[in-house]
């Protein structure tokens, strides 16, 4: 029996590590969308200043059971056997829970996660032990502390008002004074605001990161010989002013003699401190529970009693990991942070909710955004009637967006917001963070972050006319999952223990079993998706400025567009000559994804008018026409596989080997005078002969095609042809005639102007 509860242990610890991974690719949004968002640092530079902060705070946690202590259940109330059961719920149902999230690319509380998983889990084990008993339910809050639930929703609640609320007021005042102009500002000015910034993060580092920390029991002679936690707790206002003081001096020394940017130094401390903060405080979240499994086991193995006899009351008590727990944990977080492309995913759900430009907007538009705009303008026109000229004039003058610099390569690559905004949200960010630890105040990490980040993009006229209804309905969104969070949390952690308990070891291996298949299979398509661009040629958004730089990149994305055609077509091909429907499924899979892309180009064509200069408005002209063409094209072979996958799915009869074989001489053909020449020629982007010689080709091409369609037509007359087998076959002929006209298109309308284009220079 034994064995089967160190089993029991070792797993626990591999779902640990599970879990750390989906929990920095969730949580990593905290401390990285500033950074990114701003662009002031390479992302290479970002992961490093988060990296060090991670791995700091990892080493530096106090690494105790902070859900234990907080008493989401009552341990003495349990037994071994069912404590283990509860823990394993836990780990199983928070991999999941946050796996689910980062798939869709929304952050989550991972404190919230945890808790209510803990409350859920035990809930039913109680009231399986209540059940099992004499004892009535009423007696189920001597097994649950349910103030710990309350606090947590509560926590919410503050978390989305007072986030949002103060990091939209900081934002305003801050815009309002200092304007978009920050490098011509006074270097007095530039230095208040950094030595507030500057200080309000190491006082964050203090509160937050030390306080939580063995450092902080830890006595100094210098400090009186009080530890640093009661320092800083009777002396927090000196302290602070001290803070101030130091920052804003170096504030100034390098901005009026070494000409450093203060608004960099800020992003990158900002950073750096909420990485470490994270690390040092929520990383109990992901190895509170096997560090508190590890502790059970110990000291269950050495009482002598059976499991189910071997009370844990000593869990109330403080539960620390060993150093090297800690350690290997700052490790896995630090590697998850560099190479998970979902935390590339939540962070970018961030990014597009705050950005200053416009973007393409993720969220559809719902009535509750709707009417919440429509109350914010409402609310808008009231105060811009009151507000006096002046001070009306003052506020557009200070909020009026620059032009973006010509240092970014395009309009689309360009920051999402500047220092500034950055800047605050990190800053209100640590404070309102630092300002609850030290109350006590159940307010989440995640949840502060991203509303401070919300709040300063309103504030910021972020959220205009165009954009409002996208971004609010962006924030319901994620709003809506933290409830979710809670509810699935206490769901499924309460359905997966009362398994274990019932169903026993075979139970909980099914489980393992499908949580492997579900955590595996979402990590490949997570790595198949990162990957997609090299994989499948993945259409490129044009970045160009010039009628040239058009041209150019445009030739690339018809040489990545035809090789894809190619190979759909051939995929096509080959399921009409074997009727088998799994390759014609993938045919419709490779042209949908071919489509979006098409789809992307379109909706970006705004932003590509933007970047090109006044001179270049036939290049406008001739990118719109070649994406019909493009268009066209995709549209002509999606109507062929639509065609051939109803007609196989419902079982009619296969094209006649005739048939087969004269579509196979028409893929040949298409594919060597066309479709092979056009891939070949944009793709090591030829001289102009060799689009002269793809257009020659036109007229055989394209009589080859009518020939086939003609005999077709002579063969319909015939009493064994079939109306089905002839409706098709008819479609994929004249289908085909379509797309060999488009590629003809768009070869001679690149044609004429790379021939115009190189007349003008002659």
């Amino acid at each position: 029996m034994e064995n089967i509860y160190l089993f029991l242990l070792i797993v626990l610890f591999i779902l640990a590590i599970g879990d750390l991974i989906v929990g920095v690719s969730n949580d990593a949004v905290n401390f990285l969308n500033p950074a990114i968002g701003s662009k002031v640092f390479s992302f290479k530079n970002i992961m490093i200043f988060a990296s060090i902060g991670i791995a700091l705070g990892a080493v530096s946690s106090s690494g105790m059971m902070e859900v234990a202590r907080k008493g989401i259940f009552n341990p003495s109330s349990f037994y071994f056997d069912e404590i283990i059961f509860i823990f394993m719920a836990v780990m199983i149902t928070d991999i999941l829970l946050l796996d689910f999230f980062n798939s869709l690319g929304l952050p989550t509380s991972t404190t919230v996660s945890i808790v209510f998983e803990l409350l859920g889990a035990s809930v039913v084990m109680a009231l399986i032990k209540i059940n099992n008993s004499t004892k009535d339910f009423s007696e189920l809050s001597n097994y649950i502390n349910n103030e710990k639930a309350i606090q947590i929703v509560l926590g919410i609640l503050l978390s989305v008002f007072i986030a949002f609320t103060i990091g939209g007021l900081v934002q305003w005042i801050s815009r309002f004074i200092l304007s978009y102009k920050l490098d011509k500002l006074k270097p007095e000015i530039n230095s208040i605001f950094g030595g507030i910034a500057i200080a309000s993060i190491f006082n964050f580092i203090l509160i937050k990161g030390i306080k939580g920390s063995p450092f902080a029991e830890v006595k100094f002679a210098l400090l009186n010989n009080s530890d640093v936690s009661s320092f800083i707790d009777e002396n927090n206002l000196i302290v602070s002013v001290l803070n101030f003081i130091i920052w804003y001096f170096f504030s100034y020394v390098i901005i009026r003699f070494f000409k450093i940017d203060i608004y960099k130094i800020i992003i990158g401390i900002g950073t750096f401190a909420l990485a470490l903060a994270f690390a040092g405080n929520d990383l109990v979240n992901f190895i509170g529970v096997p560090v508190a499994a590890f502790q059970s086991y110990e000291a269950w193995s050495n009482s002598g009693l059976a499991a189910s006899e071997f009370e844990m009351g000593f869990l109330s008590n403080k539960v620390a990991a060993p150093t090297f727990l800690l350690l290997g944990s700052g490790i896995i977080m630090v590697l998850t942070l560099w190479f998970s492309s979902k935390a590339k995913r939540v962070v970018k759900t961030s990014l597009d909710l705050s950005s200053q430009y416009e973007t393409k907007e993720r969220f559809k538009s719902n009535a509750l955004s709707r009417s919440l705009v429509s109350f914010g303008i409402f609310l808008n026109n009231i105060v811009r009637k009151i507000l006096p000229k002046s001070i009306k004039k003052s506020i557009k003058k200070s909020f009026k967006t620059p032009k973006y610099s010509k240092i970014y390569v395009s309009i689309i690559n360009r920051p999402s917001f500047d220092k500034l905004r950055a800047s605050i949200n990190l800053v209100v960010a640590a404070v309102l963070i630092s300002f609850a630890t030290s109350f006590k105040l159940p307010l989440s990490t995640t949840y502060v972050t991203f509303m401070v980040t919300m709040g300063t993009s309103l504030a910021d006229r972020a959220w205009g006319t165009d954009s409002a209804v996208y971004r609010v309905s962006g924030v319901l969104n994620v709003i809506l999952g933290w409830f979710f969070t809670a509810i699935i949390a206490f769901t499924v952690g309460g359905i997966i223990v009362f398994t274990i308990f019932q169903g026993g070891f075979y139970a909980l291996l099914i489980i393992l079993l499908f949580v492997l298949i579900i955590v595996g299979k979402s990590y490949y398509n997570s790595t198949k998706q990162s990957k997609i661009i090299f994989e499948e040629n993945k259409l490129l958004i044009t970045n160009a400025s010039t009628y040239e730089e058009v041209i150019i990149q445009s030739g690339a994305n018809i040489a990545r567009v035809a090789e894809r055609i190619n190979n759909i077509f051939d995929i096509l091909i080959d399921g009409l000559a074997k009727n088998e429907v799994k390759l014609i499924k993938k045919g419709l899979k490779n042209i949908n994804k071919l489509e979006i892309e098409v789809d992307e180009l379109r909706e970006n064509i705004f932003f590509f008018i933007k970047n090109l200069k006044k001179s270049s408005v036939s290049a406008s002209k001739f990118y719109i026409k070649l994406l019909d063409e493009v268009e066209d094209l995709t549209k002509d072979l999606k109507n062929i596989l639509d065609k051939s996958f109803n007609h196989i799915i419902n079982n009619h009869k296969k094209l006649k080997l005739n048939q087969i074989r004269n579509l196979l001489l028409v893929q040949n053909f298409v594919n060597q005078n066309l479709l092979n020449k056009v891939n070949k020629s944009f793709k090591k982007n030829s001289d102009i002969e060799e689009f002269e010689e793809i257009l020659i080709s036109k007229d055989r091409v394209i009589d080859m095609i009518n020939k086939k369609i003609e005999d077709q037509i002579i063969a319909s007359k015939d009493e064994e042809s079939r109306l089905k087998n002839s409706k098709l076959y008819f479609n994929v002929l004249l289908r085909t005639k379509d797309i060999a006209s488009s590629n003809y298109n768009i070869v001679e309308h690149y044609y004429n102007v790379v021939k115009k284009l190189k007349e003008v220079v002659i």
